[in-house]
């Protein structure tokens, strides 16, 4: 009886939010979209370039498919490591695009980063290019009154929302709950891609979502994250997948919403339109601007790191994921990444921010830890310290002893503070260590250029990981507690991984989106670029590398066997307890993390002098006690079954 409430209220939510627009109303928005959209040109009509701003990123993509032949395709590619070069990468793309821009993302905040990007996509479309901007509707922009502002902003621009589950914007938790309840697979399928296409000539693709956390301009938590940049015949499938998704019957155009469509109505007469956004910190903003239109600076930034190729391939999950999970080529990813790591021969670097392997990737790293001479596998992910998705940690850390031992697995977590910093990205920052006991901590540069533990905490809560699953969906609006990073002992900037990439015997080497996890194979539709280049290989390699040097990362590895009774006892304990699905109660795990003493040399956890040169520093290092420890504890316990949506 006392759930009969609840059962009730979700039956109203169902019936309420469940159907879809009448084809009248529909018709009545658009005609008030047809009859107030801007129609400004701000570009002279008989200027075929619209106004375009030359670029040397699409002059040398030019180049590249004027070079290319069908049996000898010539692509430029480019690591965009900071998010520096990443933000001015997309700003001076959008500049110079002179028919059409094509964006894709997962995330899209209304934020300094945000409102940046989506400002000037209005300008290009208002200077007569064609912009479509497709978003995944639980992670973006939530708010009727701004899609229906953009929905108006200029005749030029299109958007559409991926998969909203009830045909809305927006999302409340009751809504949430019911999606949960009524349609799981259907409201558990999102569209993780991240994609902008200009011209079908040039594309960038990788971690990054529409965040200032992405771009390292958060003041509480940045990622290290990574795109690359492609110019040539592979940006032409780029396009060819945004067409599929952009299509399909899982993208809703605004006025089907009924929430927008509701604001549309609403007044007819409404002459709001974009305006320039008012930015938090206009002096950085204004700062990107420059630098994305400076030819100097995108040379020496961009264009000298661009390498000149020919096997660049893009490959795409199809939408839909979930409808036909048998159909190969739905999941053409992650298909093609398993692949890649099952003909591996000597080594396998691989970079994600959850370890979580799913039941096909179990069984491929189990098979190459039994060849005869099994490949080297590096694996640089997130401390608790670091992540803001505890849970998907949780599982990560039950499962140690099997990735060490079963999988050969040389593990590094990466520290919140790594050594490698950039102290000009810290400058104003304050020092102090935030006094909330579940607030975040600190920001950073998420990229290769990175601040150092001299940085801010200012306490203010961030939302949840992107892949942090339904508990990370769940309380993304609210941004609770369980959402933001652990406490911390020390103070400064903090970091998280969010870069997704693998290396191959340093000869293929893949930037995208997949995390490698249950998640990205079976429900999330996942993108990426698969490169197969040595050069492009060595320098993707030597990043990743970076941040498992001793600085920047604690090695997991194996408790030395000190009390060697006892210690067979507990480790017989805890495998017992951690081949439960429920209750893995057993505190004492396999594995710790080490810290390198000074005067050592850093080493693999299997070598013999490892115990010699390294110190344990706790399962947690400065990670303050706190509920963040007991969820994570719980999760261990209890969670193991709810791994493929974590």
């Amino acid at each position: 009886m006392r759930r009969l409430p609840t059962t009730l209220l979700l039956a109203a939510v169902l019936a309420t939010s469940g159907c879809s627009l009448s084809r009248a109303r529909i018709q009545k928005a658009d005609a008030v979209v047809t009859l107030t959209v801007d129609r400004q040109d701000s570009c002279d009509p008989a200027d075929t370039s619209h106004c375009a701003t030359p670029s040397p990123l699409i002059d040398a993509a030019i180049e590249a498919n004027a070079a290319s032949t069908p049996t000898l395709p010539v692509n430029v590619a480019t690591l965009l490591e900071d998010g520096e070069s990443a933000m001015a990468a997309r700003i001076n793309l959008i500049r110079s695009a002179r028919k059409s821009i094509d964006v894709q993302t997962y995330i899209w905040e209304q934020d300094d980063a945000g409102k940046l990007v989506l400002d000037e996509l209005v300008k290009a479309a208002r200077r007569g290019v064609h912009v479509r901007i497709l978003a995944d509707q639980l992670f973006s922009f939530r708010d009727p009154g701004l899609l229906a502002a953009l929905a108006r902003a200029s005749d030029r621009m299109e958007i559409r929302l991926y998969n909203p589950t009830f045909h809305s914007a927006r999302t409340p938790p009751l809504e949430f709950a019911a999606g949960i309840l009524c349609c799981f697979y259907k409201f558990n399928q999102r569209m993780h891609n991240k994609l902008l296409v200009v011209d079908d000539l040039i594309g960038i693709t990788g971690g990054r979502n529409y965040e200032d956390r992405y771009f390292d301009w958060d003041e509480t938590f940045d990622y290290i994250d990574r795109d690359v940049m492609v110019g040539g015949p592979a940006a032409k499938a780029m396009g060819a997948s945004f067409e599929q998704f952009w299509t399909h019957k899982r993208s809703a155009q605004l006025t089907h919403l009924r929430d927008v469509n509701r604001e549309l109505l609403a007044d007819t007469d409404d002459p709001r339109h974009w305006n320039v956004p008012t930015y938090e910190r206009p002096d950085r903003v204004a700062q990107i601007v420059a630098d994305a239109g400076d030819p100097a600076w995108i040379e020496e930034h961009l264009s000298r790191a661009s390498l000149r190729m020919n096997r660049v391939e893009y490959l795409s999950d199809l939408p839909g994921k979930t409808d036909e999970p048998k159909r190969r080529e739905v999941r053409a990813l992650t298909r093609h990444i398993m692949g890649l790591l099952r003909n591996a021969k000597n080594e396998i670097v691989l970079q994600t921010p959850y370890l979580v392997m799913s039941k096909p990737a179990q069984k491929l790293f189990s098979g190459l830890r039994q060849q005869e001479d099994p490949p080297r596998v590096v694996v640089s992910t997130n401390s608790l310290a670091s992540t803001d998705a505890f849970a998907v940690y949780a599982m990560s850390y039950k499962h140690r002893k099997r990735y060490l031992t079963d999988y050969g697995f040389e593990i590094y977590e990466l520290k919140p503070h790594p050594a490698d910093s950039d102290i000009d990205e810290l400058e104003g920052r304050s020092t102090e260590i935030a006094t909330p006991p579940l607030a975040a901590q600190g920001t950073g540069k998420g990229g290769r250029g990175r601040g150092s533990s001299q940085g801010a905490s200012s306490g203010r809560p961030g939302p949840p990981s992107e892949a942090a699953g339904f508990l990370g969906i769940g309380s993304r609006s609210g941004r609770g507690a369980r959402s933001r990073p652990a406490p911390l002992l020390t103070a400064g900037v903090r970091f998280g991984l969010h870069a997704k990439s693998i290396v191959v015997d340093d000869t293929f080497a893949m930037v995208g989106t997949h995390n490698f996890d249950p998640r990205s194979d079976h429900y999330n539709t996942e993108s990426g670029v698969i490169v197969y280049d040595k050069r492009f290989a060595d320098r993707l390699r030597d990043s990743i590398m970076q941040d498992t040097r001793p600085g920047n990362a604690w090695v997991i590895a194996p408790r030395q066997k000190s009390i060697p009774v006892l210690s067979s006892v507990n480790e017989f304990i805890g495998d017992v307890s951690e081949r439960l699905p429920f209750f893995d109660l057993w505190p004492f795990r396999y594995a710790t993390s080490y810290e390198l003493k000074p005067g050592c040399i850093p080493m693999r956890w299997s070598d013999p002098r490892f115990f010699e040169c390294y110190e344990p520093v706790g399962d947690f290092p400065e990670v303050d006690v706190s509920l963040k420890l007991i969820y994570t504890r719980m999760i261990t316990a209890f969670g193991s079954s709810a791994a493929g949506i974590l």
